[in-house]
């Protein structure tokens, strides 16, 4: 009996034998900080050269996301006939900040496309126009009223005007947004970008009355949808990102696109790698270092990450998160500075949908803070994970539909001798 040796040891003598003919001891107890000098599985090589640092606190493009509830907004008791959503990014301006966002104020909530009217919207983003408002600590805002209004039929935007960001250049002011020609549903969210301008973040507003970046041609990729542009200042030009639907429905796929230009109203050239993000449902960018940053969220094989680009196109995983802002719109101090050492953000604004009651659908602003900056360091943003309440997971339960299934395989295999 004492010859006989155990499975596990057979097991750890390979190990050693394995580690020996590599020429290399277990794996050290403390997680070097660096690449150790040693051969490791294709899981531990990516922690050192795909990310910043192999753990995520003293990773600079890892954070958690904080919301605060915002002061200043009234949402007619959530009866779905008021919504705001879609943030632009914040713009501080003479000591304010600034933001602008969709905003829509209708008789009755979302009925759908079948049901829609000249009165009546279709969608959230339906019969909507686009307002500001301003504030001097983030949370509190003054709500200061119509930035863009809807243009008289059958200018682009007539229908409605939504999703907007703002870019500051050469001391004007350029919002830029989508512009429906019909009820959001129709024929899907075929709205081209429009321009207007302003010597002032508070107006008035002038339309370019021109289509700024137009759809693909039949067969790309773009050629139906282009939306939420994104605008950011980098090598004297401007990039805007935004993103496309394509494919068909239910299988949908939506990705980020990038387009340039010397002037805020073009000719705006589209890259020839598009798409350059795989993933996210919004387009949210920030310069980092000398490269740019994006924020991930929602949709595609990447979702829940946020990605760096050292060239602005070629985009790769800085880090996974979880809770992202949905629709971020961040403060970015140096969106339009032409700036090589992008120094990151730690606030913005961001929305949630989906409020309200049945048949009360609305969507409202929140605040998300996070520490994403070279010059912030919040260890309370670096926990590795968020601890959710059994009701948050309750509220993922199954479906009618789901439960019948399952029933009935339980059904059969009881029935099975």
């Amino acid at each position: 009996m004492k010859y006989l040796v155990s499975f596990s040891t057979i097991g750890l003598l390979v190990v050693f034998v394995q580690q020996a003919a590599l020429g290399q001891t277990a794996f050290p107890f403390h997680l070097p900080s660096e690449k150790p000098d040693r051969e490791l599985s294709a899981a531990m090589e990516r922690i050192y050269t795909d990310y910043e640092a192999p753990e995520p606190q003293n990773n600079e493009l890892f954070s958690q996301f904080k919301y605060t509830a915002l002061e200043g907004f009234d949402y007619s008791n959530h009866d779905g006939t008021v919504s705001r959503r879609d943030p632009s990014k914040i713009l501080l301006h003479d000591g304010k900040y600034y933001v602008w966002y969709t905003h829509r104020k209708t008789e009755t909530p979302p009925q759908g496309a079948d049901k829609s009217s000249d009165t009546i919207p279709s969608t959230d983003w339906d019969l909507s126009e686009i307002w500001y408002a301003t504030s001097t600590d983030g949370f509190t805002w003054e709500e200061q009223g119509i930035a863009i209004k809807r243009p008289e039929k059958p200018q682009v935007g007539w229908r409605s005007v939504t999703t907007t960001d703002i870019l500051e250049w050469d001391g004007k002011f350029y919002l830029y947004y989508q512009g429906f020609m019909e009820a959001s549903g129709k024929r899907g969210d075929d709205c081209p970008v429009a321009v207007s301008y302003a010597d002032s973040p508070d107006g008035p507003w002038t339309p370019h009355n021109q289509i700024v970046i137009p759809n693909g041609a039949e067969g790309e990729w773009d050629q139906y949808s282009i939306h939420d542009p994104y605008p950011l200042v980098h090598n004297g030009k401007i990039y805007i990102y935004y993103k496309s639907d394509f494919g068909k429905a239910p299988d949908k796929v939506r990705m980020q696109g990038l387009a340039t230009a010397s002037h805020p109203l073009g000719p705006f050239t589209k890259s020839p790698l598009n798409p350059v993000i795989t993933s996210g449902h919004e387009t949210s960018l920030f310069p980092f270092r000398k490269g740019v940053a994006a924020l991930v969220y929602k949709d595609g094989p990447e979702h829940n990450t946020i990605q760096y680009a050292d060239d602005w196109v070629n985009f790769k995983i800085a880090s996974i998160t979880e809770l992202m802002p949905y629709a971020a719109a961040p403060y970015v101090p140096d969106a339009f500075t032409n700036t090589q050492d992008g120094r990151g953000i730690t606030w913005g604004l961001a929305h949630f949908i989906g409020l309200g009651a049945k048949g009360q659908y609305h969507s409202m602003l929140v605040r998300f803070d996070c520490d994403l900056s070279l010059d912030v360091h919040d260890p309370d943003m670096k926990h590795h994970r968020v601890n959710h309440k059994p009701d948050v997971y309750f509220r993922q339960g199954l479906s009618k539909r789901q439960r019948e299934r399952i029933g009935s395989e339980n059904a059969k295999r009881i029935q099975q001798p």
